[in-house]
């Protein structure tokens, strides 16, 4: 399946009771080449409105953490769990995850990364380990047929308690020495242009 024959799949589906009250499909955005995959649970009212993930107070947080470690949009791609906003923001069912999964998964076959950041506790118990403990196990690192994965707070826990963020530092201190290991070009060059950094 080609990216285009995917998104159109995604953008028709009517697999679960979001589809009733979405106003977008949030497909995902970034480099569809990316070596580097972030997944969080599912839109919020401002990605539901726009159509493209984390552009809430949330997606603005994540991109001051990438550019702690020298990512942007442009170096990675990201992607939720599901792909319509849960009513009130409130957790994606397990029926939903299990109706969505299917799009994450062929993302991820066409992407091939080789690390997946999971960005919160939902998308680490759906990724990584259905037992995962975001507060015990954020920043330890798993390895699933050969990709390198760990998860960080979500950025919207990082804005309910700012307590949390120095560790998430750490955190995404490591995912950079990570990404410097198994692929340094990842890194976005500071002094190139945005429109001329890969699509």
């Amino acid at each position: 399946m080609t990216w285009e024959e995917l998104e159109a799949r995604c953008m028709a589906c009517q697999g679960c009771g979001l589809a009733d009250t979405r106003r977008h499909v949030v497909f995902g955005v970034g480099n569809r080449k990316a070596d580097v995959l972030f997944i969080g649970e599912g839109p919020g009212e401002q990605e539901d409105i726009q159509g493209v993930p984390f552009v809430g107070p949330a997606g603005q947080l994540l991109d001051v953490m990438l550019s702690v470690i020298d990512l942007d949009r442009t170096s990675v791609y990201i992607a939720n769990i599901v792909k319509c906003r849960p009513p009130r923001n409130r957790d994606p069912l397990n029926t939903e995850q299990d109706a969505c999964i299917g799009f994450l998964r062929a993302q991820t076959a066409l992407i091939r990364p080789k690390i997946i950041v999971c960005l919160g506790r939902i998308a680490a118990m759906r990724i990584i380990d259905p037992n995962f403990r975001i507060t015990r196990q954020h920043g330890q690192w798993f390895q699933r047929a050969g990709v390198h994965m760990t998860a960080l707070y979500h950025p919207s826990a990082l804005l309910r308690d700012p307590g949390k963020r120095p560790e998430t530092f750490l955190d995404l201190k490591s995912i950079q020495g990570k990404i410097k290991e198994l692929c340094p070009g990842t890194f976005v060059d500071p002094l190139l242009p945005a429109k001329e950094r890969n699509p």
